[in-house]
């Protein structure tokens, strides 16, 4: 019946190869980034497309309009891969970060927030220079930008991808959690919240101590 009709045959060859192709796309970007169980379960996925459907794709590439249909599939299913894997957010990213802001402590308050914060001094041609190399979870590598431009606007950032994390406190220095309950336009009242909590939890904890 898919044979019969031209059109039909069209749409079953374009949309069974955004799919496969999107498999392969996500399969490709799971391994290089280290997912390797993730990888397998993509690549079941994929298999199966190619042989319950794919081969009768491979089979009516016969006809121009099928062939274009193919390639505009191929075209799509990676576009469509890549927004997957972009809204899944795989893995971390490091902000290198260097500010002139040296009044203010910007490497606590990025931790206060929630993120892994390892800094240190340099020297530029103006003068000393706070550095940061700061870990995120990568679906809040924009949110982490923002924030440090709210903090400080004039601040010098590079962000990357890390493949491999392994030792340190950084892992366990990123909280999820903290990250994801505040918002870059509010972070100032955010900090002052949470100082205000931490001087009243420590002023609980000395009234303690003295009555003890």
């Amino acid at each position: 019946m898919i044979s019969q009709s031209v059109v039909l045959m069209v749409i079953v060859i374009f949309v069974i190869n955004i799919f496969y192709v999107s498999f392969m796309t996500l399969r490709t970007v799971a391994l290089t980034k280290g997912y390797r169980y993730m990888a397998a379960s993509v690549s079941i996925l994929e298999t199966l497309v190619y042989i319950i459907g794919l081969g009768l794709v491979l089979d009516n590439l016969d006809q121009p309009v099928n062939i274009i249909a193919y390639a505009l599939g191929f075209g799509a299913g990676i576009l469509m891969g890549l927004k997957i894997e972009e809204k899944l957010a795989l893995g971390y990213m490091v902000v290198n970060v260097t500010t002139a802001e040296r009044d203010r402590d910007l490497p606590d308050q990025l931790r206060v927030l929630g993120y892994g914060v390892t800094h240190g001094t340099a020297y530029g041609r103006d003068g000393e220079r706070t550095t940061m190399q700061i870990l995120t979870p990568r679906r809040y590598q924009n949110k982490l930008i923002d924030t440090i431009r709210e903090l400080d606007d004039k601040a010098f950032i590079v962000a990357y991808e890390t493949k491999t994390i392994s030792g340190g406190f950084w892992t366990k220095g990123v909280s999820s959690r903290k990250v994801a309950n505040y918002e870059p336009e509010h972070v100032e009242e955010v900090l002052e919240e949470i100082y205000e909590e931490e001087m009243a939890e420590a002023n609980g904890k000395s009234k303690k101590e003295e009555k003890i």
